[in-house]
Order: structure tokens, then sequence, then C-alpha cells
């Protein structure tokens, strides 16, 4: 059982992250900065979270929270039921929805597992969720580049240089154009 005080920790320490991830980008996010701001220890929060990479991670983890139960979810356009096709379109389209909401979240997050980058867990949720989907839609395609392709369309760079001109339906629009070509061979 969790600790009410380390439930409330964990969640100050993430609304901070969050807050200064808006406020001043992800080049200027410290762990010393984060605990400050969240009225913690420093060791609180490495106890918790262990690293930079740890919060990042986690934080991500919890923006994705509604999107993987939405994949889970029977009679939702991106649950179980509905044709692969569909609900690859679908996902995609809620991904580049998290990418605009949580566009310095992203960044931040690629910056810190840079070097384990494909091994990040929410990545290889996603990773195996789009792999599954293209392979059930395209068969005759190698389904894992696919979804590593279709993935690299929300690298945070990319992603702000794209909305830039023309917002997250550009996005959206674009990546699912991409997923299309891609399913159609």
């Amino acid at each position: 059982m969790v600790r009410s005080d380390a439930t409330r920790n964990r969640e100050a320490i993430l609304r901070a992250a969050e807050e200064l991830l808006a406020a001043h980008g992800a080049e200027h996010i410290s762990l010393d900065r984060v605990a400050a701001a969240a009225g913690v220890g420093k060791g609180t929060l490495f106890r918790r979270f262990g690293s930079r990479t740890g919060l990042f991670q986690e934080l991500l983890a919890e923006r994705a929270a509604a999107l993987a139960e939405a994949i889970e979810s029977p009679g939702s356009p991106l649950g179980p039921g509905a044709p692969p096709r569909d609900r690859l379109l679908a996902f995609l389209d809620e991904l580049a929805g998290l990418a605009e909401r949580n566009l310095a979240l992203f960044a931040a997050h690629e910056r810190a597992c840079a070097a384990d980058k494909y091994h990040d867990p929410t990545y290889l949720r996603w990773h195996a969720h789009v792999t599954a989907l293209v392979a059930a839609a395209a068969p005759g395609l190698d389904a894992g580049f696919a979804a590593h392709t279709l993935l690299a369309s929300f690298d945070a760079d990319l992603a702000r240089h794209v909305m830039a001109e023309g917002g997250a339906d550009r996005l959206r629009a674009s990546v699912r154009g991409v997923a299309e070509a891609l399913l159609r061979g």
C-alpha cells in the first residue's frame, strides 16, 4: 500500500516538472529546481524516480494513460473490434493531440532517454501496438520498421516545426497521409 504522503509527493513532483517544462523548456529543468518547486527534498525525488530520465518517463506515461486505456476499450475507435486500419489512424490522431498538448514534455523525454530511446516503456508499448495494427492491415509490410517510421513523426523538433505551419491539424493530416501511403504499399 502506498502511503498518502508518498502519493502526494509524487503528484507534487509531477506537477512541478510539468509547470517548469511549460515555463522554461526542457533544457532549463534540473532535479534541484523540480524538488524545490514541489516542496520536497531532492532525496525524495531520487527515491521515487531515480533520475531525470525516470521523472520524464513517468510524466509521459501518466499523460499517455488515457490513450492506453482507449486502446484496450471495446467500442472505442482505438479499441478491439475496430478494423486495424481505422484503429491505427485513430491512434495516430490521438498521438498528434498528445504531442500538441505536451510538446515540451516530448522534447524533455527525448533528450533524457536519447541513449535508450527504443527501450523506453511508453515507446515500447506504442511500437508494439502500431506494429500489430500495421501487420494486420498490411501483412506484406515490415510492420516493425513501419511502426518506427510512423512514431518518428512525433519527434518533438519535427512536430514543433510542422505545427508551426498549420498546427496540430497539419501534423495529424501529414502523419495520417504517411500511414495511408504505407498501408497502400
